[in-house]
């Protein structure tokens, strides 16, 4: 309350007469007057008591607060249970963030003036003091002591907590409390859930395992049928399930489409899907991996996508022909020896192993041949020295055996070699001229001596 020194008016000393009802005080006289009429009061006089009041007014509008908000609290933004499902009579860790939740005060402020130009905002950030955090365990062994002057914490601000705690020996939900006091005897109450050894809270998904079965033999450069079975293992449904072949190999691509719509598959369902892949005649031997990815929803439509893939052991499969068969010499004689040379190729696409060779052709000698391997796009000889045979066509068997990837097998060939029978002509005529020089010989030393005693002959007589 502002008073009249303090404005600079002092009163006046002497007493003022009590006036009786209904009369009208003179200021100026100090009389009382039965008669209702101010025009006894001084033009002066009304102007000082109108200046006092705008005073007293405006002095008590200085440094009056016009409003305060964001009254300092805290709370608790997030928890994290560590493990998040305890075993009995383990232990683990309870993590908490506690939040300043006020931002900040705004005080208003006259500075003089005008009533226009006078007020002032003034921002005061507003700190929250914690005195104490305490977890209470209810069932749950706490290990770590209060946390006792914890300190300010500024608007927006946060600090971690973290209690060590032993799980109870027997299984269940536990709720152990977190209390927070402040100062000006403001407090927080807080239940964090504990897990001990139960299914509760444990999320239900699908889970989608895919099968692969090969229906036919898997070779390079061969078309090969696949079946592809993708089931449910889970305890909820699949919607929208897709798969997709990765094609990520330069030598393995689906033969169609790549990818595949199995729509819906309930838990403990399944669906087929076949497919054809086609593979390069030039793949490598060995195992090719190509993958598949699953896509799907889950039951509260979140969107889930898994990595899987069909392994195909590529087998070379080998396969055996024949490119020339020659004997040296060229021309064959009655009971001439000779070399048979029969050239064996591998147009396959794996490597022929343990490549033998046997004829069996009615004449002495080595019968069969040891190639070893022989690669694809490559041939090889098989060599077998042989006695001569005489004149005549023979017909013979070829038997090849060989391994690939594949396993082993033996190829049978049916072959025809013919010996022309041998050429005696110019031996008669030898032999013929043989004996016509015997013949004259034996007529001239042998018959004519007998005969007539001489030894001419019978021009030799007349001459």
């Amino acid at each position: 309350m502002v008073s009249l020194i303090t404005l600079g008016i002092k009163p006046e000393s002497k007493e003022i007469p009590a006036c009786k009802p209904g009369s009208t005080f003179m200021l100026r006289k100090s009389s009382c007057s039965g008669k209702r009429n101010g025009s006894h009061h001084t033009h002066a006089e009304i102007l000082r008591l109108l200046s006092s009041a705008i005073i007293i007014v405006f002095i008590a509008s200085i440094a009056v607060p016009v409003s305060a908000v964001g009254e300092p609290t805290v709370t608790i933004t997030n928890y994290h249970v560590n493990p998040s499902v305890l075993m009995p009579d383990s232990l683990g860790t309870i993590t908490i963030t506690i939040t300043n939740t006020a931002t900040s005060a705004s005080i208003q402020e006259n500075t003089g003036g005008t009533a226009a130009d006078a007020t002032t905002t003034k921002v005061t950030d507003i700190n929250v003091n914690i005195e104490n955090v305490h977890l209470e365990g209810s069932g749950v062994d706490v290990l770590t002591q209060d946390f006792d002057r914890v300190g300010e914490i500024g608007p927006g601000q946060s600090i971690p907590i973290t209690f060590s705690i032993r799980a109870p020996s027997k299984n269940g939900m536990y709720f152990p409390e977190v209390w927070i006091d402040t100062t000006n005897g403001k407090s927080t109450r807080y239940p964090i859930p504990v897990n001990v050894n139960t299914a509760v809270g444990i999320q239900r998904q699908a889970i989608l395992i895919m099968d692969t079965s090969l229906t036919g033999s898997v070779n390079p450069g061969d078309e090969i049928p696949v079946t592809l079975t993708v089931r449910n293992a889970g305890q909820t449904l699949a919607d929208d399930v897709v798969i997709r072949i990765e094609n990520v190999s330069a030598s393995i691509a689906p033969k169609n489409s790549d990818s595949y719509h199995l729509g819906t598959i309930m838990a403990g369902g399944q669906q087929i899907v076949d497919l054809a892949l086609l593979s390069d005649k030039k793949t490598d031997a060995g195992l090719v991996r190509v993958p598949v990815s699953i896509s799907y929803n889950e039951i509260d439509g979140s969107e889930r996508t898994q990595m899987s893939g069909i392994d195909l052991m590529m087998k070379g499969k080998a396969e055996l022909g024949f490119v020339s068969v020659d004997t040296n010499p060229p021309r064959l004689t009655d009971n001439t020896p000779f070399d048979l040379t029969i050239r064996i190729e591998n147009t396959g696409t794996g490597e022929a192993k343990q490549v033998s060779a046997n004829v069996d052709l009615p004449a002495e000698g080595s019968k069969e041949a040891f190639i070893g391997k022989i690669k694809p796009g490559n041939d090889a000889p098989a060599i077998f020295l042989l006695e001569g045979l005489k004149g005549g066509n023979y017909p013979y068997t070829l038997i090849i055996n060989y391994t690939d990837d594949m396993g082993v097998h033996t190829l049978t060939r049916q072959m025809n070699m013919r010996v022309p029978p041998a050429d005696n002509s110019g031996t008669i005529i030898i032999l013929l001229i043989i004996l016509v020089i015997l013949g004259v010989v034996g007529y001239r030393y042998w018959y004519l001596p007998r005969a007539k005693g001489d030894g001419k002959f019978p021009w030799d007589k007349k001459n």
